[in-house]
């Protein structure tokens, strides 16, 4: 199993960017994804999820900024990310869990290496 995001960068605040993730050894199509960030000294925060039947939620920090979605014919969720604001500043993994439910970020499977996002002047 194998996921790697990419897309992240050094941004103004205000502007976009749009991550993604291809995954691979895994039916793809069945599994749960998820975003989560981390900033230097603090946990792991879920950002937002995709379930299996395309159903999407998110933080309260990001719903109306951000959006998930899955492209299960090439393997891949992406992070659309707009009106970035500092706070947005972390390294943004993306995971994978088998199954139809809702799950806390800590009860996935599997996750990326993760891509550093860094909204700044």
């Amino acid at each position: 199993v194998q996921l790697v995001e990419s897309g992240g960068g050094l941004v103004q605040p205000g502007g976009s960017l749009r991550l993604s993730c291809a995954a691979s050894g895994f039916t793809f199509n069945i599994y749960a994804l998820a975003w989560a960030r981390q900033v230097p000294g603090k946990g792991l925060e879920w950002v937002s999820r995709i379930r299996s039947d395309g159903s999407t939620s998110y933080t309260d920090s990001v719903r109306g900024r951000f959006i998930v979605s899955r492209d299960n014919a090439k393997s891949t969720v992406y992070l659309e990310m707009n009106s970035l604001k500092r706070e947005d500043t972390a390294v943004y993994y993306c995971a994978a869990r088998k199954g139809w439910g809702i799950y806390r970020i800590d009860e996935y499977d599997y996750r990326g290496q993760g891509t550093q996002v860094t909204v700044s002047e």
